[in-house]
């Protein structure tokens, strides 16, 4: 579950457990240019899926592993969709979920350590691009 930098995401998860997480029906495996496991979603409309249990009241992603607040990871990280890999460490999103979830929002320290990464490694080191 740890990535080589890491990122607040894998000791969080809120975001995984508060969202509906839908996306375009061709990101699913079903599709030949698919990734995200299609048994693992459902659709919603002609075009979209969504991520098993983020249209249960409370939501949580199927594919969440751990507790909400404590060690976390994606069963299926390297084909998330980009609904996931879109969200980003400290933006609005992320502070709603981790409110809703009782966690405190990152501080900048927090997230500057994954711009600096970016810099460094020049690619993202956050919940995006770092497997958790």
């Amino acid at each position: 579950m740890k990535a080589d930098v890491e990122s607040p995401c894998t000791g969080c998860g809120a975001c995984c457990a508060h969202f509906r997480v839908s996306f375009y029906w061709g990101e699913a495996d079903d599709h030949p240019d698919g990734t995200v496991p299609a048994a693992l979603t459902e659709r919603i409309s002609p075009f979209l899926v969504a991520m098993r249990g983020t249209l249960s009241e409370p939501p949580r992603c199927v594919a969440l592993q751990g507790e909400v607040g404590g060690e976390v990871g994606c069963a299926i990280y390297a084909q998330r969709s980009s609904s996931c890999r879109e969200l980003l460490p400290g933006e609005d999103k992320c502070v709603r979920a981790r409110q809703r979830h009782g966690l405190p929002p990152l501080t900048d320290a927090q997230i500057g350590k994954l711009s600096v990464d970016h810099d460094a490694r020049g690619r993202a080191g956050t919940h995006s691009d770092s497997a958790p």
